[in-house]
């Protein structure tokens, strides 16, 4: 697991960015839900966590392709493949992301460490 931030520094409707290999962006929806996708849209390199929240989905800034939160399933184009989800932990009101084995889905020329 990795540690992303107390839950008290991650208001509803704010997204995080955790540094790790991707990048990692944690949500707080209005509803109360926390969510974490990869932080790196899979059209172009854009972060996510500076999107725009609203309900389950966050718009891309750069291009505004449209993510699901719960799935990673784009809504929008241009991107045309999901994001890679991740489950969240919530324990003693800090939050921790644990990241999925699958790999991720990155734009073009963007790599993560030990790929080329």
């Amino acid at each position: 697991m990795i540690q992303a931030c107390p839950l008290a520094s991650l208001p509803r409707g704010e997204a995080f960015r955790v540094e790790a290999d991707p990048p990692i962006a944690v949500f707080h929806t209005e509803d109360g839900e926390i969510y974490a996708i990869d932080d790196t849209c899979t059209h172009q390199d854009a972060s996510l966590a500076d999107g725009w929240l609203e309900g389950c989905e966050v718009e891309c800034p750069l291009h505004a392709s449209r993510f699901d939160l719960r799935t990673g399933d784009v809504d929008a184009p241009p991107a045309k493949r999901p994001v890679r989800t991740h489950r969240v932990v919530v324990e003693n009101d800090v939050v921790y992301v644990v990241p999925s084995e699958a790999p991720p889905n990155l734009p073009p020329g963007v790599t993560v460490k030990g790929q080329a």
